[in-house]
Order: structure tokens, then sequence, then C-alpha cells
């Protein structure tokens, strides 16, 4: 019916069409990735390297639009400050499913209602550094 040359340009053409939507199908997909990975606030950790910012009640990674729900208290002009942390929107006031709230300090689980315990350090030029020293679990053991 058909000759055979007709027969294997038809085969390639099917087969270019296939790599071409397959090619732009994984293009699309890397962006998609790169653009997940654009929007999470990144840091540098303690040897240099890039890392993500991440929650330190639940240790999931922030979007750049996340915060963290917490307290200051006064005095507000001193260098060091007392603060607590309940968690970011992903584990406050509601966990989200697979979401596990610990301390990262003592390691224990830490209720809804529980809370992170800190020390706010405002240092010059507006920076600020937050030590997590216990949580609402070892509080109730003191």
């Amino acid at each position: 019916m058909f000759d055979p040359l007709v027969w294997i340009g038809i085969f390639l053409a099917f087969a270019l069409i296939i790599f071409a939507l397959r090619y732009f199908w994984q293009r699309n997909e890397n962006r998609q990735t790169d653009s997940k990975a654009d929007s999470l606030r990144r840091q540098k950790d303690e040897h240099g390297n890039i890392d993500f910012v991440r929650c330190p009640v639940c240790n999931t990674p922030l979007a750049k639009s996340d915060n963290l729900s917490s307290k200051v208290f006064r005095p507000m002009n001193t260098p060091d400050q007392r603060m607590i942390v309940m968690g970011c929107p992903h584990c406050y006031p509601l966990a989200q499913a697979g979401i596990k709230r610990a301390c990262p300090v003592c390691g224990k689980p830490i209720p809804p209602d529980g809370y992170l315990v800190a020390r706010l350090f405002n240092h010059a030029h507006n920076k600020k550094h937050v030590i997590i020293t216990s949580c609402s679990e070892e509080q109730k053991k003191r």
C-alpha cells in the first residue's frame, strides 16, 4: 500500500514528535521545582554553606511568606531579651498532617499549646540572633 520509505518517514516523524514532547515536558518540570526552591528562605549555616531556614519547632522549611509566631518580652531596649516561639503556619495553631512538634534541645514532643523558650540577642546594625534554651515541657519540671 505504502512504499517502505514512506513508512520509515512516518516512523521518524512520530519519534521526533515524541522526543520533542518529552524534552519540553522535562524542561517544564525543572522550572517548577526551581520555582519551589526559589520561594523558600535561605541562610548560611555555621560552615558557610547555604541551607533552608527551618521552623525550630517542626523543622519544616519556611517559605519567604511564612512567619514564626513568637512573643518577645520587655524591656525592648536591652541587648538580651526572653522570648517564646510557638511555631510556624505549618505547626501552629494547628499542626498539618504528618508534622511533629518537638523541642530541638531535649527532643520531647511539644503539645499544641506548648512553646520554645529562647533568648533574643539584639546586635548592632539591627541584626538579631536567637538561641533556643528549653521548651514549655522542661519549664513545667522546674
